[in-house]
């Protein structure tokens, strides 16, 4: 099983880097354009259309490999400040009391950066990183 895994360690690294990209970049879709639902409550302008912006735009970047590096941290970033701005208030650990929301917050950050500091790889449009 590990020299089966380790061969498929670039191709799945790869389908990290397309369907976190292709996830995020529904959360903007959702933002910006109401689909594939619409956002329900009240959201700030501000957070609807920077960070709508910024999910749809990295998004689409980190899942076709493209300026991969700088869109995956610019997105770690962003879930960064979303999960101290909105989430922590809330209580400072996800599951703490019914839980704070912030667990894909969390997640999506870690992710990000990991892809900001592995780079591109296989499948990418810009395989120069």
């Amino acid at each position: 099983m590990t020299e089966f895994m380790k061969r498929l360690a670039p191709h799945t690294y790869a389908l990290l880097r397309v369907v976190a990209g292709l996830l995020f970049l529904w959360h903007g879709t959702q933002k910006l354009f109401g689909y594939p639902v619409p956002l329900s409550g009240e959201i700030p302008a501000f957070v609807i259309w920077v960070g709508g912006s910024i999910e749809l735009v990295g998004g689409v970047l980190v899942m076709l490999g493209l300026f991969t590096r700088w869109a995956a941290f610019v997105c770690s970033g962003q879930m960064a400040v979303a999960y101290w701005t909105a989430h922590a208030p809330k209580g400072l650990f996800p599951l703490q009391f019914g839980g704070n929301g912030g667990e894909l917050a969390v997640l999506y950050c870690f992710v990000f950066l990991y892809i900001a500091a592995r780079g591109p790889g296989l499948w990418s449009l810009d395989r120069s990183e």
